[in-house]
């Protein structure tokens, strides 16, 4: 599998233990295995008397990740006798701590080999880490390596790091992951000169600067143009195959905007995520005024800022389309409730700053999840030094606090239009971030993902001149939508000429009509994750009876082989809604807009239009949804027409079931909310 790579880490392993002793008891925990870039520098070993902040990253209970996804299964599907009792994040943090033995084994080690007092090394709130300060010289004694000054020339930063260091063999199955090692910490040059300096924050590790490229979050922004007429609001459902208003979607899906003075619950907010992209509330009161009337003007998300994000924006010319689309889509749905705005990162971050960050997620979980900000998995611990956000941001608008940790609490329901592609990002990246989904699903959170705008390639650029791996025809799945504990939110529309009485079908816009690009409803098999258990039927179903006219290979690995796409990975999309024609107000002007951006946040508002339901009588939030949906598909529309073209193909096509184009279906709200109602 072709993913990208950390640098630095990309470096010929020196032997720089060679002049030390090496047990025959120790084995190499971490090293670097390819030739370095000439951005780093390697100079001076580190004087043995510095003192340095050390942090050893603790597996997670193996035990337990064995069992997460029973346990999420427990509260999910329909027929457990268990089905909607939660955890909270305390038995989550619980369940998944290293176990006792392991913690003493490993401060059995740090204690004895580098003199360090156990009273002196703290095991972290979360579980996740062993913290202590050490000299060089004591380190390198436990670590068997040696420690230098590493520069980096255009920036004039340091670092502190080794090419490879050791550990006990009977300790690898308890330890992921160890700083300062192979991945450095910062420092300032003139702190080398002194006895000690002061231990920075957990987590923070070796940089890349620039050289990345690419702003977070790897999809294009929906896609819009001038809308062909102001729906009459008398005769709007006639032209649903022209311009999608609330109206429509309520004529698509079966339901009724609530009473505006209905008693709703405080503590059932929907959830939005967004970055690099801000809302006009100008925006949403022409929106209301138009189309809504029934919502005040002056109606707005409730802010949850991470990290610096701001929102809304002061001047109606600089609204962001995404931002202005997704909550001109949730609030009619669900007013009087209301809507959460997580906006994630500073100006600087959000716009791609100086192209050193792709990552995506990360600063938004440690916002959730506090035990996040220094979990440990696959590899990596805390949040990525080269594809993350780094906090205090010195630079100009970056946000000069320390980054946020658990510091607001998930809503039961959370919509993100923002993606990447699989081979964007490391597979480690992502099974680290796929482990937070499946936490969150466990507490009661549901999860919806726009699956992508695409079809079953990626935008041009990624991988090849036009978006897909390999020769430029493997097909491109998408990122976070291929981890399996989330919902995945595929596009369909209105056919010209069809009304909202008739079965949709799948988006498929070519180029220039009408919109610049071409757009299809993302979807394929991950390269990634596994089909789960709750999908497995779904997928033999399609392969058997509509089986794809193309070559396939296995467990990811297409180079080397004739097939377009991974028979053994996880589905996408699950569901759909429609994506295509939507009416908005962006940057003060009306138009129309396209994009599975649009169908997360609509199906997304259904569900915690359920939620409120199941609410009012007693019972919890459905969380994690997709085990139910699989077992009762006939609570969706199914749509049997339509194709999501790319790679130089037509994609895979639409069937009767389940389908890599649009999923299970779309909502069809009375029985969906039927089903939701009876199960405990």
């Amino acid at each position: 599998m072709h993913f990208l790579t950390l640098p630095f880490l990309a470096a010929v392993v020196v032997d720089c233990v060679a002049a030390r002793a090496l047990s025959s008891t120790h084995v190499v925990h971490e090293k670097r295995d390819v030739a370095s870039t000439g951005r780093w520098v390697k100079r001076d070993r580190v004087s043995s008397h510095v003192k340095v902040p050390v942090r050893i990253g603790l597996k997670q209970n193996q035990d337990a990740l064995k069992s997460a996804e029973a346990w999420l299964m427990e509260a999910a599907h329909p027929a457990s006798t268990n089905y909607s009792r939660h955890w909270t994040s305390d038995e989550v943090v619980e369940a998944f701590q290293p176990s006792a033995d392991a913690v003493d084994e490993v401060l059995a080690w740090v204690s004895e080999t580098a003199r360090i007092a156990k009273n002196k090394i703290t095991h972290t709130d979360n579980k996740a880490w062993l913290a202590f300060d050490a000299s060089v010289s004591d380190l390198e004694d436990l670590l068997q390596t040696e420690y230098h000054e590493h520069h980096h020339e255009s920036s004039g930063r340091t670092m502190i790091t080794c090419d490879q260091y050791h550990i006990p063999s009977h300790l690898s199955q308890h330890i992921d992951y160890i700083t300062p090692g192979v991945k450095g910490i910062q420092v300032h040059s003139s702190e080398l000169k002194k006895r000690s300096f002061r231990p920075g924050k957990p987590g923070q590790g070796w940089g890349e600067g620039p050289g990345w490229g690419g702003a977070p979050g790897g999809w294009q922004p929906p896609k819009n143009r001038p809308a062909p007429h102001m729906p009459n609001p008398s005769t709007q459902l006639q032209t649903c195959d022209q311009v999608i208003t609330p109206a429509c979607l309520q004529a698509l899906y079966h339901f009724k905007s609530l009473s505006p003075d209905a008693q709703v619950s405080p503590n059932n907010s929907m959830g939005i995520f967004e970055t690099g992209n801000a809302y006009a509330q100008q925006d949403l009161n022409s929106f209301y005024t138009n189309f809504t009337s029934y919502i005040p003007n002056g109606t707005h998300p409730i802010l949850d800022s991470i990290d610096g994000g701001q929102a809304p924006v002061a001047n109606v010319s600089n609204a962001g389309g995404e931002s202005d689309l997704d909550f001109e889509l949730a609030i009619p749905i669900i007013y009087p409730q209301t809507t959460t705005l997580y906006q994630v990162d500073d100006p600087y971050y959000a716009n791609g700053g100086n192209g050193t960050t792709t990552g995506i997620f990360n600063t938004f979980f440690d916002a959730l999840d506090g035990s996040y900000c220094t979990y440990a998995a696959y590899g990596e611990t805390g949040n990525d030094p080269v594809l993350d956000p780094t906090y205090p941001d010195p630079n100009t608008n970056g946000y000069k606090g320390p980054l946020m940790c658990g510091v607001y609490k998930p809503t039961n329901v959370i919509s993100i239009s923002y993606g990447e592609q699989e081979q964007d990002l490391p597979a480690y990246y992502q099974q680290r971030q796929c482990n937070e989904f499946l936490k969150l699903g466990l507490q009661g959170t549901s999860i919806f993902v726009a699956s992508g705008d695409t079809g079953v390639g990626g935008y041009a650029g990624d991988g090849s001149y036009n978006g897909c791996l390999n020769n430029g025809t493997v097909f491109s799945p998408t990122q976070p939508n291929s981890c399996p504990w989330l919902t995945n939110v595929g596009g369909t529309k209105v056919y010209p000429g069809r009304t909202v009485y008739e079965p949709e079908s799948a988006v498929v816009d070519p180029a220039g009509h009408p919109y610049r690009s071409a757009y299809s409803s993302g979807g394929g098999f991950s390269n990634i994750f596994p089909i789960p258990s709750y999908q497995s039927s779904a997928v033999a179903t399609y392969f058997s009876d509509h089986n794809p006219p193309y070559p396939y290979y296995y467990n990811g690995q297409y180079n080397g082989s004739a097939g377009l796409y991974n028979r053994n990975g996880r589905g996408i999309p699950d569901v759909a809604a429609n994506g295509d024609n939507i009416a908005t107000y962006t940057a003060g002007k009306f138009r129309t807009s396209g994009g599975t951006s649009a169908s997360a946040p609509i199906f997304a508002a259904l569900v915690t239009r359920i939620n409120e339901e199941r609410i009012k009588v007693g019972k919890g939030p459905v969380g994690f949804i997709n085990p139910v949906l699989y077992q009762h598909p006939e609570v969706l529309n199914d749509i049997v027409n339509g194709t999501n073209p790319g790679c130089g193909t037509e994609g895979f096509s639409c069937a009767p079931g389940w389908d890599p184009v649009t999923g299970l279906g779309t909502p069809n709200y009375p029985r969906m909310l039927n089903l939701f109602l009876s199960l405990p």
